[in-house]
C-alpha cells in the first residue's frame, strides 16, 4: 500500500495533521507531505474535504525468486493406492502451472508404487519423482518430510499443493518449517494473482464467517493443503506423456525415532463418505442415537454413505468419521440429504457445493431450507421411515 498526495488537489487546510494519529503528515509550501512514520492507517484520507489523499494498493512484481518454477502435488498413497484427492489437486495444479507458463510435478513416496506413477501423468503430470524403499511402506512424517523437504530445495518448485489429509496434516506443516516457508491449510479455492504471480489461497475464517485469501510474497515455495472434494477432478488422458524421474535415497533419509505396529482401518457398514454420490445426514433433529437407525436404513436403501453434523458427534451419537463440516469433512456428493440439521455456517461449509440438496426439517426457517434444491418441511421421523419403506418396495421389482 501507499500513500499519495495529490498536488493538484491540496490546499494546505491542514485537517489531515490533525487526524493522523502518528504524526506522520506536515505541511511544506501548503502542500501535505508524508512522513516515514506513516502507518497506512487512512486515517487522513477520511479527513480530507478536497479528496486528495488517496491510499493505493502498490503492485511490485516479486523479484529474488527466479530460480522457483513449477506446480507440485504431494501423491499421497495409501497401500499403493493413489488417493482420489490427488487427482483433484493434479486438476487444480495443471490449471496453475498453466497460468504461470511451468511445469506440474508430482512427488510419490512408498514401496512398489512406481507402476502408479504413469496414472499421474495421465491426470496432468509433466514429470513424476518416484522415492521407493522397503523402509517407506507405512507413513512416517519424519522420514517422508525428510525426503519432500531435500527434493524441493535441490528443484526449487514455486508451489507445492497437499490434500488436508490426515498424512497431509501431518507431512505439509513439517516440511513448511524445514523450509522456512508459509503454509495456508484447508484451502477451498486457488488462483494466481494477475499483477505479481502470486499464488491466491482461498480458505474459510472465523468459523466458516469469512473467505479469506492469503498471498505469500516474501518466502518460496508458496505452500497449500487443500481439502478433498472442493475441485474437480483431472480427467485422464492416457495419451499423455510425461518423465518419471526415480530418486535415490541418501543415508539416513528413512531413518524415524518411531515405527508402525499396526494400520487399523475405520469399518462403515455403508460406503466411504468422502466417495459416495448420494449421502444421508443425521443432526440433533434425531433426538439421540438410539434413532439413527432411520439414518442408517434409508442410507442402505440408496447405497448412500451416512453424515452427520458437528453437533451430532460432539454428542457422541456417531463417531467422528460421519462428521460433515468445517471440523469434519468436505463433501461434494450428487444428492445431499440433510435430515434434522438446521444448517450452521460450519456444516454448509461442508457439504453447500452438492449437486443437489434435500433438507427435512420440522422448522421452516431452518438456514438450510434456503440452500435447499429442495426443502421438506415436516416430521423426520415419518418422511424417513415412509421414504425408505417405498424405495424398499421399488428395489424389490
Amino acid at each position: 500500500m501507499a500513500l499519495e498526495i495529490i498536488a493538484e488537489a491540496c490546499v494546505g487546510c491542514g485537517k489531515c495533521l490533525v487526524a493522523c494519529p502518528y504524526d506522520a503528515l506536515e505541511l511544506v509550501e501548503k502542500l501535505a507531505v508524508v512522513k516515514d512514520s506513516c502507518t497506512l492507517c487512512g486515517a487522513c484520507v477520511e479527513s480530507c474535504p478536497f479528496d486528495a489523499i488517496v491510499l493505493r494498493k502498490a503492485h511490485k512484481k516479486i523479484e529474488g525468486f527466479e530460480e522457483y518454477s513449477g506446480v507440485w502435488v504431494f501423491a499421497e498413497q495409501k497401500k499403493g493406492i493413489i488417493q482420489s484427492v490427488v487427482y483433484e489437486l493434479l486438476g487444480a495444479g495443471r490449471r496453475l502451472a498453466n497460468l504461470r507458463d511451468a511445469g506440474l510435478g508430482a512427488v510419490l513416496v512408498g514401496k512398489g508404487i512406481e507402476g502408479r506413477a504413469r496414472e499421474l501423468i495421465e491426470r496432468g503430470a509433466d514429470k513424476v519423482y518416484v522415492v521407493e524403499s522397503e523402509d517407506l511402506q507405512d507413513f512416517k512424517d519424519e522420514a517422508y518430510s525428510r525426503i519432500l523437504t531435500r527434493l524441493i530445495r535441490d528443484e526449487k518448485p514455486e508451489i507445492v499443493l497437499c490434500g488436508a489429509t490426515t498424512i497431509g496434516r501431518a507431512l505439509i506443516p513439517r516440511v513448511a518449517v524445514e523450509l522456512g516457508t508459509g503454509l495456508t491449510a484447508d484451502c477451498t479455492g486457488l488462483d494466481i494473482e494477475e499483477e505479481t504471480g502470486l499464488l491466491l489461497q482461498t480458505r474459510p475464517a472465523f468459523g466458516g464467517n469469512i473467505m479469506a485469501t492469503i498471498k505469500c510474497p516474501d518466502y518460496r515455495p508458496q505452500m497449500a493443503t487443500v481439502r478433498h472434494k472442493v475441485m474437480k477432478e483431472a480427467v485422464a488422458d492416457e495419451g499423455r506423456t510425461g518423465e518419471i524421474v526415480r530418486v535415490e535415497l541418501k543415508e539416513g533419509e528413512t531413518e524415524s525415532r518411531t515405527r508402525v505396529e499396526d494400520v487399523v482401518d475405520e469399518l462403515e457398514e455403508t460406503m466411504s463418505l468422502t466417495e459416495a454420490d448420494i449421502i444421508v445426514s443425521g443432526g440433533r433433529g434425531l433426538r439421540g442415537p438410539e434413532n439413527f437407525h432411520i439414518i442408517f436404513d434409508l442410507a442402505k436403501a440408496l447405497n448412500a454413505a451416512v453424515g452427520a453434523s458437528r453437533a451430532a458427534v460432539d454428542a457422541g451419537w456417531l463417531p467422528y468419521l460421519h462428521q460433515v463440516g468445517q471440523t469434519g469433512k468436505t463433501v461434494q456428493p450428487k444428492v445431499y440429504i440433510a435430515c434434522g440439521i438446521s444448517g450452521a455456517i460450519q456444516h454448509l461449509v461442508g457439504m453447500q457445493a452438492s449437486d443437489v440438496i434435500i433438507a427435512i426439517n420440522k422448522d421452516p426457517e431452518a438456514p438450510i431450507l434456503k440452500i435447499a434444491t429442495y426443502g421438506l418441511v415436516g416430521d423426520l421421523f415419518q418422511i424417513l421411515p415412509a421414504l425408505t419403506a417405498r424405495l424398499k418396495r421399488n428395489n424389490s421389482h
